[in-house]
């Protein structure tokens, strides 16, 4: 099973927002004029236990894959960093290559499961992944929203149960 995770504002969330409530975060990232600046991410941390969780599906035979909002190679890079030195598994980052959408990036990644966050702050359905990929993709992709800074540590530790996350029993 192929697991493509967004990284900023579903995994990793700036330092400055340890232990503030996610609404309060939601409001000071949609106030802060700074966001895009290179520095700004080179001060992510995880979000709860996400790296934790995602090591447990790796474990269990998935590949991970992330997605990050950053372009410039400098700031890739930093997102790669920021991984590797929190202790999240080993996965490649994608991100948005010269006139790319998040969409072509993960129809390039295919993953069986998208896990994304709702972009609340910068603007909702718009501004997210899975509702802007191509219809015939759409089927072979399992599209998990959680809320933007809530993290993933509700998610299900098993993956076999990640394909069915959110759907009522007898649909």
């Amino acid at each position: 099973m192929r697991i493509l995770i967004f990284t900023e504002g579903t995994i990793l969330t700036h330092r400055s927002h340890i232990g503030l409530p996610r609404e309060k975060i939601v409001e000071l990232v949609k106030s802060r004029k700074d966001l895009f600046e290179v520095n700004y991410f080179a001060h992510c941390v995880p979000i709860g236990n996400s790296a934790a969780r995602i090591k447990g599906w790796k474990g269990q035979g998935a590949t991970i894959l992330y997605l990050t909002s950053r372009r410039a190679s400098q700031e890739v890079q930093t997102i790669k960093n920021i991984l590797a030195e929190y202790g999240f598994p080993d996965g490649e980052l994608f991100f948005r290559k010269e006139g790319e959408e998040y969409k072509d990036v993960a129809e390039r990644a295919l993953p069986d499961v998208i896990i994304e966050d709702d972009c609340e702050s910068i603007g909702g359905e718009e501004e997210m992944t899975y509702p802007h990929i191509r219809r015939d993709l759409k089927s072979r992709i399992k599209s998990i929203v959680v809320k933007e800074f809530g993290g993933i540590d509700h998610l299900p530790e098993r993956i076999s149960d990640l394909l069915n996350y959110g759907e009522k029993s007898g649909e």
